[in-house]
């Protein structure tokens, strides 16, 4: 009887082993559009080494002075993807997160970081050359906290050909008035980068129409928008709140169908990481047939 028991649970502790994903941090693309090499990071799922198949990929980016590493160590990505799995909770999936530094995500208005290109026309095709990838629109999905949720929001607006589904987390989303009143040091440091070093209305510049996710959603068809499932969380406590909820406004006036989450918290990991989950479970149901 002891025997048997013993090799019960020996059949336990394989079944768990082999649902345990594999994490690569800090892998090196060297990029031409950028001119250097960027780190990323990758989660493959436990049975990748062990087929043939190809599968969903799951773009999630990281947050303003983070790197290709956030969403491994503080959002504990690993851990969270391999309960879903094993609770058949989400799909299997590989899960890119790249290293944005400051860029916010877009060409900058100088011209020297051009984020947006290497995104799409670099780190995209490398995934899919690398990888065994479904490289299909319906199998490609985009997710991020903060300036990747505004990175999410600007890939799935301006390139709706190419994702699923998005579901931007606090996403950086300042209005109209914020932009305005942000204060010359906050705004130096934060948008001189991307945007330039520019005062008060000055700011609005065309560049900044152009990748502001307010102008670009009012601008934008709304069968374009339509092309992708959004999923769009924010805290009630987060400073972003007011930004979040006019990009909800705007759908709702433009009648793209999203969902739209609220939850008590504020712009912190223990938010996004309680967030995480959820996403897996919407970008899952966007890649089911």
């Amino acid at each position: 009887m002891r025997l048997i028991i013993f090799f019960l649970t020996f059949l336990s502790a394989i079944s768990t082993v082999a649902q345990v994903g594999v994490l690569r941090e800090s892998l090196k693309l060297k990029s031409t559009i950028l001119g250097k090499e960027v780190e990323y990071s990758l989660y493959l799922p436990p049975d990748y080494d062990q087929s043939n198949r190809r599968y969903p990929v799951l773009y999630l980016l990281h947050g303003y002075t983070d790197d290709e590493t956030a969403w491994t160590q503080f959002g504990e990505t690993k851990a969270i993807a391999d309960k879903q799995l094993q609770q058949m909770e989400m799909t299997s999936m590989i899960i890119a997160m790249p290293d944005g530094g400051v860029s916010w995500y877009i060409n900058s208005a100088d011209g020297k970081v051009k984020y947006e290109d290497f995104f799409i026309k670099e780190f995209i095709p490398h995934i899919d050359v690398t990888l065994r990838t479904r490289a299909e629109k319906q199998f490609r999905a985009i997710a991020g906290l903060s300036m990747g949720g505004h990175g999410t929001l600007i890939m799935a607006i301006k390139y709706p050909q190419l994702f699923a589904a998005a579901a931007p987390l606090s996403s950086g989303i300042f209005t109209r008035d914020e932009l305005v009143a942000m204060p010359d040091e906050r705004w130096d440091n934060v948008f001189g980068p991307p945007y330039g070093k520019n005062k008060d209305e000055a700011r609005l510049t065309d560049h900044l129409k152009k990748n502001w996710i307010l102008s670009l959603v009012q601008d934008a068809n709304a069968d374009d928008l339509s092309k992708v499932k959004y999923y769009i969380d924010c805290g009630d406590k987060d400073f972003l709140i007011k930004g979040n909820m006019e990009l909800h406004a705007l759908l709702i006036d433009k009648k793209v169908p999203h969902e739209f989450r609220v939850r008590e918290g504020a712009h912190n990991w223990e938010y996004w990481r309680t967030a995480l989950p959820e996403v897996f479970k919407f970008v899952s149901a966007s890649f089911h047939r």
